[in-house]
């Protein structure tokens, strides 16, 4: 379980998740980074960064998290989730990055956490290495949250979790790219939905042998 220490951090740290979604995050990255790394898609200030990176301290093991750090959509300026702090005063675009690496080196995370900065689907059309739990935070469009899964979802070993944020059956509740992955993942045979808090559903893969990719 996450140190009252490491919760500090999180509860400082810019970002969206209720505190018992993150704490199941972080209870089934405990379980899974015992049988190999983990990645998240969507870091942005690094909250649910230190929940992840809190287990792999815990067990050894590592977390990868990949972002552009330019903000996905629903964070750029006129959109309901703008923050005016995270934008580069020269550039005039978003810049998370920054906020990302204080709060790794504060909460002293820097050894489990590794930061891919790039567009997901750039980094995963190249990612050859097995994992035993993928989290889906990044972009909430269609297309984004589609890639995401179709571009890293192969990687999860046989066993392995997938957890996917801000699924809302019902769209008066929120967006729906979520909630579409989610059914695209059970109604393909592929996971079978474990537990859920939330909006937060962990799902495991019950195809595929260890360490081979499943598509």
């Amino acid at each position: 379980m996450i140190s009252d220490e490491l919760l500090a951090h999180v509860r400082a740290t810019k970002g969206f998740m209720p505190e018992e979604e993150g704490l199941l995050l972080n209870r089934t990255a405990l379980e899974q980074l015992v049988h190999g790394p983990a990645l998240e898609v969507g870091t942005y200030a690094g909250k649910s960064a230190i929940l992840l990176g809190a287990a792999a301290q815990e067990v050894g093991g590592t977390i990868f998290t990949v972002d552009h750090h330019r903000g996905s959509e629903e964070n750029q300026a006129g959109w309901e989730h703008h923050d005016t702090e995270l934008v580069d005063p020269e550039l005039g675009l978003m810049d998370t990055l920054p906020f990302f690496r204080r709060a790794i080196a504060r909460a002293g995370l820097e050894d489990q956490v590794v930061a891919v900065i790039g567009k997901s689907t750039t980094v995963s059309a190249l990612w050859r290495t097995p994992l035993s739990l993928l989290f889906i935070d990044g972009g909430h469009s269609e297309v984004h949250a589609h890639n995401d899964y179709a571009g890293w979802a192969p990687w999860l070993i046989n066993g392995g979790c997938l957890v996917i944020h801000d699924v809302f059956p019902e769209p008066a509740d929120g967006g729906q790219a979520p909630y579409h992955v989610f059914r695209r993942a059970v109604d393909g045979g592929d996971f079978a939905e474990v537990e859920t808090v939330g909006s937060m559903r962990v799902l495991r893969r019950s195809l595929g042998q260890a360490g081979d990719p499943v598509t």
